[in-house]
């Protein structure tokens, strides 16, 4: 019964809608297209019409639609932030749709910057007139504006992003974290699509995998408007491709470089080309593009502890060894010592598609496929302290209350791959995102109607990744003099290279899979809605997401011991490097080499299977979200404009994986050692209602301020949500899933003001507050008993929780404009500089005592970011010195303050240039990393290094061409 009046009540709404369209037959729309002098798009031009004060704004397409003119002869007035105005006219037919099509001309008023006088309207200008004509707080960067700064990938142009800062892996920018937020805390989006995640155990978008030049608008929405998915706490970063343009466009790149830290090549290339039918109905663009970096890092690692204990040589009652614990200061019982040879190679496809069926409608194709080859061998020396257990008296050496002698495991480990192929004898991570999209929008009378289908897939498959270990016990010295450097060296140096000593330990071959789908369809309509006397529009619509994930791991073990007993008895390879570029006191030593290690023949017949190492990460997981909403935008006088509206997300999960249990052999009851897997599944929903309100206030022309309050959420990671338990024996630890996490929830205030200068720039500034429930941590504990099976009692157990409660407050101020007020060659400088400053506090979090902790940020929130730049350009060169940086902040809470771990300040310096050799040619090149910035995490205290990971410098250079035809 309730479904059918439902469904009588959609029915009467949408007839009700339908009849109001069609009942303003004395009046006709307009429908535009806005273009610079080489058909590139106009977003954010203000179109006008003053004798009946009606108007609006172009999107990233150019394309402008005013519905419900009056039929008759009107002006159309074009604004354009450093742009004279252009007046256009236009004649209305009652019931129909008129088009007309607008070009910006660049030579009516001086550009605040000229890279190469053919490009036109500057990518600052068209950012900066999207940003201003926005009615919520936002910021835009254009591909021009990327181009300025030499950033290969999508993910290290949006760190330019005042709020915005990025984690790194292998020296590019991964993981975006947006006013303090973690990365599965914000969303990602392609034209408005939400893009699916390849992450095995989180939703972190990997923005390295698009490149930089294949995106032509970055536009980071940091208070988010009912039309919006409201899984965005901290922000919803949109990235939109680029479009078909009104006449032919060619455009190519051709480049090469350098690494400085393996002094290997870098090789890139990409090509556009775009043009449209001469009646203008059909467009279409495709580009290409593929960048092959073969680099490296140099990387150092410790683990810190303030216990320490050793074997006194008597047994208890039991018969079991008497340790004595001694009280010690914080010193490393764990170092390691990494050599990374990496090789990416990038490559990315596009095709893009619209058709002007007639002045109503139009639809479009975007399609986006991009793959990356990640090829990776590893070299890691570890030594590792004996437990208390192996630790006689005479054996180790205590200064100053810090161990700075005593007996360690130390293991050389091969990581590779398979020989041959796309392999070449290392590990293959095979990632690819692809993304299709159908869209369309449409005119019936009065109402405008835009949906969009799409379906995207991200995977992640790594196949035949190879370790070899190898392993020998001596004593060490263990030098913690500098603890930003702690180092362990053999105590006997002849130790150190004694191949024989170094037995075989294991040999593993694994295959991890990991693929995420994501089906989206949604369906928008707006109608006018005067309610106060001065315009205004009332907008609805609903979205269907519907997601699956699924992880699929194996994981063999190998014995050829007889065959490789010591690193003596096979091929190796020395991998000390005297320029190491954590120190050359870091000596790596000598390997089983990556080629003998792909030459074995690994298979499924000659090894055996490991469940408990892959079966409790293995998982599927079923993610259904529809919403809807409804909003009214409304101008209350010439200066003030409100929206307002609520957002209504209904959430259903459906989860599976694996539980494993370990089972003591009992040789009376006749049972043997073993581990129990039990499969496990769970289900949950909830519903979240979201309301928000916006409020623009134009001061004058140039001057805006905005408030906003809303109401945004974070669904947990799919793979905490399983109730699943890994035991990891090595390691001594299990991780536990909680299915009972509820969603993070945030209640958001911002405020901003903002003054634009007519040369094209701005100053701004605003504050902003959030109130966090519900945030997820993990919580660490330790088993009194055995639980989790047969000798588990004592291991640290990890499992996510919901904390209580958590604010942010921050400020942000911005600058950026070209210094045309200075005299002479002066007037070609250009400054860029933007500051964020965060202060955040956490409740709820419990130590592994069980008491709560009152000293901690909310994890992932930098205090303090910086982005600065100045730059030069003339008619032909151009230059540029650009800063990032972030300031140190808690990345992983451990179970009390001396293990939690933090992420390091980063300060990266790149400078770039380019000629133009013509309007269509210029030569540009590129440095990267002027710092050598390391990624640097520490425990505890600054000086406690726990990971220093190096990456040197990268120089690039090349030739770009680029050609327009209207």
């Amino acid at each position: 019964m309730k479904l059918m009046n439902l469904k009588k009540l959609i029915f009467v709404t949408l007839f009700s809608l339908f009849g109001l369209a069609y009942a303003q037959a004395q009046t006709g729309n307009i429908q535009g297209t806005i273009t610079d002098e080489n058909g590139i798009y106009v977003p954010g031009a203000n179109v006008y019409i003053k004798s009946i004060s009606k108007g609006g704004i172009t999107d990233f397409d150019g394309r402008f639609t005013l519905v419900g003119i009056p039929a008759g002869d009107h002006t159309l007035t074009i604004t354009y932030m450093g742009y004279a105005d252009v007046e256009q006219q236009v004649s209305v037919t009652a019931g129909q749709t008129a088009s007309v099509g607008i070009v910006l001309n660049p030579t009516n008023v001086e550009l605040d910057e000229v890279q190469v006088s053919a490009y036109g309207l500057s990518g600052q200008a068209k950012a900066l007139n999207t940003q201003r004509t926005n009615l919520n707080i936002t910021n835009v960067v254009s591909t021009d504006q990327i181009g300025k700064f030499p950033d290969a990938n999508i993910g290290d142009a949006v760190k330019r992003i005042p709020g915005i800062t990025m984690q790194v892996d292998q020296g590019e920018a991964r993981n975006i974290i947006v006013r303090g937020l973690s990365p599965q805390l914000n969303s990602v989006t392609l034209n408005g699509s939400r893009i699916p995640s390849a992450e095995a155990d989180n939703r972190n978008i990997q923005m390295d995998l698009i490149p930089s030049d294949m995106i032509q608008t970055i536009e980071v929405n940091k208070a988010v408007t009912p039309d919006m998915d409201a899984d965005a706490l901290g922000g919803s970063v949109n990235l939109v491709t680029r479009t078909a343009p009104q006449g032919f466009r060619l455009s190519a790149t051709a480049g090469s470089g350098v690494n400085f830290i393996t002094d290997k090549g870098i090789w890139n290339g990409s090509l556009l080309v775009g043009d449209r039918t001469k009646d203008g109905k059909f467009g279409w663009m495709v580009s290409a593009t593929i960048n092959d970096n073969d680099f490296g890092s140099h990387n150092i690692e410790a683990e810190w502890t303030d216990e320490f204990e050793y074997n006194t040589g008597v047994e208890d009652e039991e018969g079991e060894p008497i340790l004595e614990e001694v009280a010690v200061d914080p010193y490393t019982n764990v170092t390691e010592q990494r050599t990374y040879l990496v090789q990416r190679v990038r490559r990315s496809f596009a095709a893009n598609f619209d058709y002007q069926i007639n002045a109503d409608n139009n639809i479009f194709l975007k399609t986006m496929y991009n793959w990356r080859d990640d090829r990776e061998n590893r070299f890691a020396l570890t030594q590792e302290m004996l437990d208390g257990e192996d630790i006689e008296a005479g054996d180790f050496t205590i200064a100053n209350g810090v161990p700075t002698r005593f007996p360690a495991e130390v293991v050389r480990e091969t990581k590779g791959g398979i020989a041959g192929g796309r392999n070449q004898n290392r590990r293959l991570e095979d990632q690819r995102m692809q993304n299709y999209t159908l869209g369309g929008n449409h005119l019936f009378g009065s109402l405008k109607f835009d949906w969009m289908g799409s379906y995207a897939k991200a995977s992640e498959e790594r196949l035949n990744e190879r370790y070899a270990v190898y392993a020998t016990e001596y004593i060490v010295n263990n030098d913690n003099s500098y603890p930003r450097y702690p180092i362990m060296t053999a105590a006997n140096a002849s130790d150190f290279n004694d191949l024989g000593a170094f037995e075989f330990d294991e040999l593993t071959n694994e295959n991890q899979y990991t693929e995420e789908e994501d089906m989206n369809f949604f369906a928008n309509f707006e109608l006018p809605a005067d309610l106060l006397g001065n315009g205004g529009t009332i907008k609805f619509g609903a979205r269907g997401r519907f997601k699956s994930k699924e992880r699929n791991n194996d994981f063999f073990e190998y014995d050829f011991e007889d065959l490789y007993p010591t690193l003596a008895d096979m091929p190796v390879k020395d991998y000390t490097n005297p320029d190491f570029l954590a120190g050359e006191k870091y000596r790596a030593g000598t390997f089983a080499s990556e080629e003998w290690l792909g030459s074995l023949d690994l298979n499924s017949a000659n090894g055996e299977a490991v469940p408990d190492e892959y079966l409790p990460g293995n998982f599927e997981v079923k993610e259904n979200v529809w919403a809807a909403y409804a909003m009214i935008n409304q101008k209350v006088s010439d200066k003030l404009s409100i929206l307002a509206g609520l957002r209504m997300e209904n959430t259903k999960l459906e989860t599976e994986g694996n539980r494993v249990t370990y089972i003591e052999e009992d040789e009376d009851a006749g049972i043997e050692e073993g581990i129990e897997v039990e499969q496990v599944s769970d289900e949950n929903s909830y519903t979240n209602l979201l309301p928000g309100i916006h409020f623009k206030y134009d001061l004058d022309n140039n001057t805006v301020l905005r408030l906003a309050w809303t109401n945004t959420l974070a669904r947990p990671n799919y793979v905490d949500l399983i109730p699943r338990a890994e035991i990891i024996n090595e390691d001594r630890e299990v991780v536990v899933g909680n299915p009972e996490l509820d969603p993070t929830t945030s209640m958001n205030f911002d405020f901003n003001a903002e003054h634009y200068f007519e040369s094209v720039g701005i100053i701004s500034g605003g504050v902003f507050y959030k109130r966090i429930n519900d945030f997820i941590y993990t919580y660490i504990t330790q088993t009194d008993d055995d639980t989790f099976g047969a000798g588990t009692t004592g291991y640290d157990v990890y499992q996510p929780l919901n904390g209580d409660a958590a604010s942010i407050f921050g400020a942000e101020v911005s600058f950026q404009r070209q210094l045309d007020f200075l005299p002479g060659f002066a007037r070609n400088f250009s400054i860029y500089l933007n500051y964020t400053y965060l202060s955040s506090s956490a409740d709820g979090i419990r130590n592994e005592d069980g008491d709560e902790r009152t000293d901690l940020d909310l994890p992932n929130t930098a205090p303090n970011m910086f982005n600065g730049s100045l730059g030069y350009a003339d008619k032909r060169f151009s230059a540029r010195l650009s800063a990032n940086f972030s300031d140190s902040y808690i990345d992983e809470i451990g179970g009390n303050a001396f293990e939690d771990r933090y992420y390091d300040t980063q300060f990266f310096l790149d400078f770039n240039a380019s000629y133009a050799i013509n309007k269509n040619l210029r030569l540009y090149a590129d440095v990267n990393n002027i710092t050598n910035q390391p990624l640097r995490y520490f425990q505890g205290v600054k000086e406690r290094t726990q990971q220093a990971e190096f990456y040197d410098i990268r120089f690039t250079f090349g030739l770009k061409y680029d050609l327009f035809k209207k």
